[in-house]
C-alpha cells in the first residue's frame, strides 16, 4: 500500500517480487526492446559501432541529434531505449574520464569506464524515488592494455564483453544474423541495419562509429611527443560522406 506521500510505493519499485525479479528492471528492458537497432562488431584491427538514426517528425533538424556520441579520445558508446537517459549517461561518462585523467595523465581503460557506468546504472535500481534507466549501451574503445574491446551494459548495471552484439527492437534477428558474419565489420554493421530496416537506408539515417588500432610508429610518436604525450584518438564516427560511400559500396 503507498503512502499519502508516496514513499511506500518509491520504496516498492526497489525490492524483489516473491518471484525474484525486480520489475522495474523489466519496464526498462521492455523500453530498450522498443528503441531503434544498435549493433558493435569487434574486428581484428578495431571496432565498429553503428545504429539506426530516425527523426519522429520530418521538422526535425537531424544535423543536430546524435546516438554516437564521444566519451574520450579512445572511447564511444551507441545506445538503445530512451534518449534523455542517454544524454545523462553520456554526462556522466565524460566527467567520469576526465577526472581519470587529471589523476593518471591518460584516459580510462574501456573496461574502467564501463565499470563507471554499470556502477551508475545499478545505483538507480536500489535507490527509492527513481527508476532504472531505460537504456542499453554499447560501449567500444581501445587501451594499450586489452586492444579493441567491445562491451554491452544494460538496464541492471550488468555488462559483459562481446565480440558483436545487438541491442534494440531487432536485435534477436539482428544477432542471429552476426553470429553467422562477423569479418567484414563496417558492411556487416551495415547489412546488418539493413535486415530490420524501415525506409531508405542513406548517410542521413544511420550513425556510425569505428575504434581503430593505432600502429607501433603511432604509439612510439606519442610517448616522445613534446607537445601532448598523448596518442591520437583511436574512436570517431564516421562522416555522412564516408557512410555515404560504405553504403554505395
Amino acid at each position: 500500500m503507498a503512502s499519502a506521500n508516496g514513499g511506500a510505493y518509491s520504496y516498492s519499485l526497489t525490492v524483489f517480487s516473491p518471484s525474484g525479479k525486480l520489475v522495474q528492471i523489466e519496464h526498462a528492458l521492455a523500453a530498450v526492446s522498443q528503441g531503434t537497432t544498435s549493433l558493435g562488431i569487434k574486428a581484428s584491427n578495431g571496432i565498429v559501432i553503428a545504429t539506426e538514426k530516425k527523426s519522429s517528425s520530418i521538422l526535425i533538424d537531424d544535423s543536430m541529434v546524435d546516438k554516437v556520441a564521444v566519451i574520450c579520445p579512445n572511447i564511444g558508446i551507441v545506445y538503445s531505449g530512451m534518449g534523455p537517459d542517454f544524454r545523462i549517461l553520456v554526462n556522466k561518462a565524460r566527467k567520469s574520464a576526465q577526472s581519470y585523467f587529471k589523476v593518471y595523465g591518460e584516459y580510462p581503460p574501456t573496461r574502467v569506464l564501463t565499470q563507471e557506468i554499470a556502477t551508475v546504472m545499478q545505483e538507480a535500481t536500489q535507490s527509492g524515488g527513481v527508476r532504472p534507466y531505460g537504456v542499453s549501451l554499447l560501449v567500444a574503445g581501445w587501451d594499450i592494455n586489452r586492444g579493441p574491446t567491445l562491451y554491452q551494459v544494460d538496464p541492471s548495471g550488468s555488462f559483459w564483453a562481446w565480440k558483436a552484439s545487438a541491442i534494440g527492437k531487432n536485435m534477436v534477428n539482428a544477432k542471429t544474423f552476426l553470429e553467422k558474419r562477423i569479418e567484414d565489420a563496417i558492411h556487416t554493421a551495415l547489412l546488418t541495419l539493413k535486415e530490420g530496416f524501415e525506409g531508405q537506408m542513406t548517410e542521413k539515417t544511420i550513425e556510425i562509429g569505428v575504434v581503430t588500432v593505432p600502429t607501433t610508429d603511432e604509439l612510439e610518436h606519442a610517448k616522445t611527443s613534446p607537445e601532448t604525450g598523448r596518442p591520437k584518438p583511436t574512436f570517431r564516427k564516421l562522416t555522412e560522406e564516408e557512410v555515404r560511400d560504405y553504403l554505395a559500396l
